[in-house]
């Protein structure tokens, strides 16, 4: 005889958990309606205006591709701006990444006042940027800056820095490294993860302080450098606050001197709210999303060659 199969009734919520679930609704509310709300519709709505050309006066008139075909065969400092960016992410990255691991070792070998140099390593991460960008404009001033004082001692003539298209992306990027304190961190509980009986036993091995840091620490600290790269390179290519208040400090343009500080995301900016050029503005912003999308493939694919997780290695 076939088996008969009873439905088990469906159990009542409680009061409790009723007014349970209701609760959780009701906190995560604020979180659902802002992501909706300033996330999801304005992608969407930039999405679709990417295919329109729309002054914000008139209403927008669709045109299809052209604002991509544009970007890609007629304008002229589209090119510029790709090749200003990356320029600043080849170098700012790995500047960045190896101060941030720098001080995170040291801060982990420290033994006396490391929650006070934690806190003053980490402070310039959390000063704004603009306040940051008015602080290198004096340590690189030409006049009465300390770097070109510094090199006066030596009797070098220092350059005119953010005047000069030859050297202002290049005093940019000497910035790169002055708010790693979040990347810092991060590396530093990446460090603290680190099994110290592997130090111990390489060190009885006759290991050197090189070896180890190349054949332990880098390893084992892996998967921490593979998340600050991701947010490195995206941060890198959405560079925006700094080049904007140092290039019209500076040069009274945005992007200048002779556009040498044109970086992407603000030329995205002048089309949009300068020229008024929503469309090809927002069609800019999706071939951005593009660009870091398959950049950030390219680092997952490639992370099967270097990134070493603790699970692999136990099996």
């Amino acid at each position: 005889m076939a088996a008969v199969t009873v439905p088990l009734p469906k159990k009542k919520m409680s009061k409790q958990s009723r007014h349970e679930t209701m609760l959780f609704y009701i906190c995560i509310a604020p979180f659902i309606i802002g992501v909706l709300f300033f996330d999801f519709i304005p992608l969407a709505a930039s999405f679709i205006l990417s295919f329109t050309q729309w002054d914000v006066l008139s209403a927008p008139k669709f045109i299809g591709l052209q604002n991509y075909i544009t970007a890609f065969t007629k304008d002229p400092n589209f090119p510029i701006t790709l090749r200003v960016t990356f320029t600043y992410a080849f170098v700012a990255v790995p500047l960045s990444l190896a101060s941030a691991l720098m001080l995170a070792i040291l801060l982990n070998e420290a033994t006396r006042g490391i929650s006070f140099f934690r806190t003053a390593f980490y402070l310039p991460a959390i000063v704004s940027s603009v306040a940051a960008a008015i602080l290198w404009t004096w340590i690189l001033n030409p006049a009465y800056g300390p770097i070109d004082g510094l090199l006066g001692l030596f009797h070098i003539k220092g350059p005119q820095w953010f005047t000069d298209p030859h050297f202002a992306l290049w005093g940019l990027v000497m910035m790169a490294p002055w708010g790693v304190g979040g990347q810092m961190l991060i590396f530093l509980a990446g460090l603290k993860g680190i099994d110290k009986q592997l130090y111990e036993a390489a060190e009885l091995d006759g290991a050197g302080r090189l070896n180890r840091f190349f054949k332990i620490t880098l390893p084992m600290l892996s998967p921490t450098l593979f998340f600050n790269l991701v947010m490195a390179i995206i941060g890198a290519l959405q560079s925006f606050d700094t080049a904007y208040v140092i290039s019209t400090a500076h040069a009274g343009t945005l992007g200048g001197p002779a556009k040498s500080t044109l970086f992407y995301v603000l030329y995205l900016y002048n089309r949009a709210f300068a020229g008024f050029q929503m469309g090809y503005a927002s069609a800019l912003g999706w071939i951005l999303f593009g660009i870091i999308m398959i950049i950030t493939l390219l680092v997952l694919r490639s992370s099967n060659l270097w990134v070493f997780y603790e699970a692999e290695r136990k099996h």
